[in-house]
């Protein structure tokens, strides 16, 4: 019998088998370009690990925690600089070889990138009618690509564990209103200090339970560490934690903040510090008043990620494996570049599409490519006179900036992971 001309043509649903064929291939495709990106990148071989493990190793024989040092070629001196919490909870491993160390610290790193990525695209996916396998099929790969992922397995960092704490609180626990909301940034924030960040943001948004249960815990861990440790916390707070220059020249093209890119400017002398603490606040205020309306709007992913961004630019040192908070920029900018356009908008509804997903992949390739990983501009610590270094050297300050402003915020739009059938009854998605 003959097909009817007014039949509507065959959709994909009708042929899943080959959908997914196709998925696997483009899925494969982009997973297959990540291991190129390692094998050309430096090798860092652990290196911050190792000093950790070393610092444990010195600190277990009785010596100060913080008179530990290791001379590095290209920083001159490096100190163990976490707080003294931190270096509880990494004790224990000094007790192992190195390399179970190295396995245990990337397998625990591989696993967070797996959890976060599939949080923060899981909604996205079930928004836009795209299964969720397949959506973080392809991001979790890119997630894998940028600099930052790749400086933290190289150099053996603990940043995703700050992240998994960080975003468990925001996407999980502060929405639902849990007694625990809090806990997780509040710990983050005694592990490594720039998580501080999001208590203020959680100040800001008038989540004031859980900004107060993150403050307790943060002191109840620091205070842990001061009855364990008393004259290296002492120390730790009243002196070592003011020294930016035990960490690495602040000139390095590693060091991703406001006050690196001033310091690029003025090498060798240090940049004036009033102007410097102008910007940081400056910025600070500006990207946690969008942060707060990103959260009264109900877009607690692009209001974790401005807080994020700003932690970015106004911390004294931001290293390159940081600056995670481009991954949700990027999942904001997509998810704002695919909602269904607005027919009465016309041309305009369309660029509004656009804008967004171009952004998104012009971020996705600053960060792949870096600014360190493949061409490090910062090894002879020149000053930065000419418009290109400016550019080369601070890809991530100026696009921290631009995603300040830019940012798309989703009214209606949480982020937070859902069922799929609760996904079904969201709001749509509005810029």
């Amino acid at each position: 019998m003959p097909a009817d001309p007014s039949a509507p043509p065959a959709s994909n649903q009708d042929d899943p088998g080959g959908r997914t064929a196709r998925q696997l291939v483009v899925v494969a495709l982009v997973a297959a370009a990540v291991p190129l990106l390692y094998l050309a990148g430096t090798p860092h071989h652990f290196y911050d690990l190792k000093i950790y493990m070393s610092a444990m190793r010195w600190w277990a024989e009785g010596n100060p925690l913080y008179d530990y040092v290791q001379a590095d070629s290209l920083q001159g001196e490096l100190y163990f600089t976490y707080p003294p919490f931190t270096a509880l909870l990494l004790r224990p491993f000094a007790a192992l070889h190195v390399n179970l160390t190295i396995v245990l610290f990337t397998g625990l790193t591989i696993l967070a990138l797996l959890v976060t990525t599939w949080w923060l695209v899981s909604s996205v996916a079930d928004r836009h009618g795209v299964s969720r396998w397949f959506a973080a099929g392809l991001a979790v790969p890119l997630a894998f690509a940028v600099e930052s992922t790749r400086e933290t397995i190289g150099f053996g960092q603990i940043n995703m564990l700050l992240v998994v704490l960080v975003l468990a609180d925001l996407l999980f626990a502060v929405p639902r209103n849990s007694r625990w909301a809090g806990v997780g940034i509040g710990l983050a924030t005694a592990l490594k200090l720039y998580p501080g960040i999001f208590i203020v943001y959680l100040l800001v948004t008038r989540r004031w339970r859980a900004a107060l249960v993150s403050c307790a815990a943060a002191a109840g861990a620091t205070l842990l560490a001061a009855a364990i440790a008393p004259g290296d916390s002492w120390r730790f707070w009243t002196h070592e934690l003011w020294l930016t220059d035990r960490v690495g020249r602040p000139d390095y093209t590693g060091n991703q903040s406001l006050f690196g890119l001033l310091n690029r400017f003025t090498t060798p002398e240090r940049p004036n510090q009033a102007l410097w603490l102008a910007l940081a606040v400056a910025v600070a205020a500006y990207g946690l008043w969008r942060a707060a309306r990103a959260a009264r709007a109900g877009d607690e992913v692009a209001g974790l990620t401005l807080t994020g961004l700003v932690a970015v630019l106004v911390s004294p040192i931001t290293w390159t494996h940081h600056a995670y908070w481009f991954v949700p920029a990027v999942v904001v900018l997509v998810d704002a570049g695919l909602r269904p356009p607005d027919p009465a908008a016309g041309a305009s509804g369309r660029r509004r599409r656009v804008a967004p997903l171009s952004l998104a992949a012009v971020v996705t390739a600053v960060i792949v490519y870096g600014v360190v990983s493949y061409y490090d501009w910062g090894r002879t610590f020149d000053r930065t006179d000419t418009p290109g270094e400016f550019l080369l050297r601070n890809l991530y300050v100026l696009f921290a900036l631009l995603l300040l402003v830019v940012l798309p915020i989703r009214r209606g739009s949480s982020g937070v992971p859902a069922t799929s059938e609760a996904a079904k009854h969201e709001p749509s998605i509005r810029q």
